[in-house]
């Protein structure tokens, strides 16, 4: 299992990643005036899918039971 800090490196590494690829694609969009393929923005979703599936292992941890 990775550790935390490989995590954050992973993280960062695929928010960069689909950061350059969204900053292209809105370049095409403004600049050239042609939209993105539609199988282009499907990989870019899965992309960020998988990414916020990393994300929401941390966040959905069991909560403490309370003594009502």
């Amino acid at each position: 299992m990775a550790t935390v800090k490989e995590k954050k490196e992973l993280v960062k590494t695929a928010l960069k990643s689909l950061r350059a690829e969204l900053r292209d694609m809105h370049l095409g969009v403004t600049e050239e005036l042609t939209l993105p393929e539609a199988v282009e923005v499907k990989k870019l979703m899965t992309k960020m899918e998988e990414l916020l599936a990393v994300v929401e292992a941390k966040t959905t941890r069991k909560p403490k039971a309370t003594n009502d």
